[in-house]
């Protein structure tokens, strides 16, 4: 069997099987994703493989344009000024503590970054699994707010470790707010575009809909929106995240069963690609390198830690039975943990030891985290029921 053909059947028989797995341990489907993809590349079953890298890819981005269609800009616009202030002090304590325990510990300044990392590609996950419950729709504003500082934080880290602090970094982030900005600019004129002929949505997205509209045209400004960022040479993530946000802001009540279909498409298939890939990108034989399983517990550690502390600033909306879940569900930062610090390997701001260590962290993570929701969100229903 050719290594091409293995590849496909494993990663098919893993998409089929962790379901009924998941269902069987009572544990998330993610977490046995990626341990499926572990043991599937330690018996190389999945091996590096351009096919592989590039489905992987393509999940990762989807998965960010599901958590951009959590995200309705007209709703965010009307965030109350007490959340959004404490959404903001949210991100201030948590890059405060990282300073902190990085400088307490001695660690290099990229932990600074690395530590309060927010990505709520994996909310999309969890409102999968728990429904629009009150603490994920919090959970959804406040990481979003925290999405963009770990985004902005990301392109500036990547900027500075790939061209230093010179003319490219300052054209990259020139480039970058001024991509946000424009954004803004397109945003505005297409709302009130759509104000003044609302025929617009019924000709692009049409009730009677025997050619999937809606999909082509959601795929088509998925891809665009990477494309755009391509060209800028920013993170091509963002640029997902952005898609699925103008997907959700202009035709969620035109057509509200869109989300849904462009969730099912995305869980059915692409983005556990990404889970099984990012399982398969940790070597199980690093587990028996001295030391590393208690650093990488550490890291998890920390970032649940100064999490759940600033959670606390959400003790008078969700009360003390929920506040934790709100630090808790953004201390899954997989994709964004994953990005910077390959990133941080490949231009020598962390070693090797670090590298496995901060990648088994965010897989004990997800792991970790997505069983602890399971079990607090089973007691948290019995409460409320009662």
């Amino acid at each position: 069997m050719s290594e091409e053909i293995l590849i496909i059947v494993t990663i098919s028989l893993i998409i089929f099987s962790s379901p009924l797995i998941g269902k069987l341990l009572k544990l998330p489907t993610v977490t046995v994703e990626i341990i499926l993809g572990a043991i599937a590349s330690y018996f190389a079953f999945i091996s590096d493989h351009a096919i592989l890298e590039l489905a992987s890819k393509l999940g990762f981005l989807y998965l960010m344009f599901l958590a951009g269609l959590e995200v309705d800009l007209k709703k965010l616009a009307n965030i109350s000024p007490t959340i959004l202030k404490k959404s903001l002090i949210y991100n201030v304590i948590l890059f405060s503590l990282s300073t902190i325990i990085s400088v307490y510990l001695g660690l290099g300044n990229i932990f600074i970054v690395i530590l309060p990392l927010i990505s709520i590609g994996l909310l999309a996950a969890l409102k999968k699994e728990y429904g629009d419950v009150e603490w994920i729709r919090l959970s959804i504003i406040v990481g979003l707010i925290g999405e963009i500082v770990s985004i902005f934080a990301l392109t500036t880290v990547s900027a500075a470790l790939e061209f230093g602090i010179n003319f490219e970094f300052y054209r990259t982030m020139f480039l970058f707010v001024m991509f946000l900005l424009s954004m803004l600019l397109i945003y505005k004129v297409f709302h009130n575009l759509i104000w003044w002929f609302p025929e617009i949505k019924a000709y692009l997205m049409p009730e009677q809909d025997h050619q999937e509209q809606d999909i082509r045209i959601s795929m088509a400004i998925f891809f665009l929106m990477i494309a755009v960022m391509m060209v800028l040479h920013l993170k091509v993530a963002f640029g997902a995240f952005i898609a699925g946000t103008f997907i959700t802001t202009f035709f969620e009540k035109h057509n509200k069963q869109l989300s849904h279909k462009l969730e099912h498409f995305g869980f059915g298939w692409l983005v556990p690609i990404f889970f099984i890939s990012v399982g398969a990108s940790f070597e199980l034989t690093a587990l028996l390198q001295d030391g590393l399983l208690i650093k990488a517990l550490l890291i998890v550690a920390a970032m649940v830690g100064i999490r759940f502390v600033a959670s606390m600033l959400f003790i008078k909306e969700m009360g003390w039975n929920k506040f934790f879940m709100i630090g808790l569900s953004h201390s899954m930062p997989i994709t964004l943990l994953i990005a910077v610090t390959t990133l941080a390997y490949n231009n020598h701001s962390i070693d090797q030891e670090y590298y496995y260590a901060f990648i088994l962290a965010a897989i004990l993570e997800v792991l970790i985290v997505m069983v602890l929701i399971r079990i607090l969100s089973h007691f948290i229903t019995i409460k409320d029921r009662n």
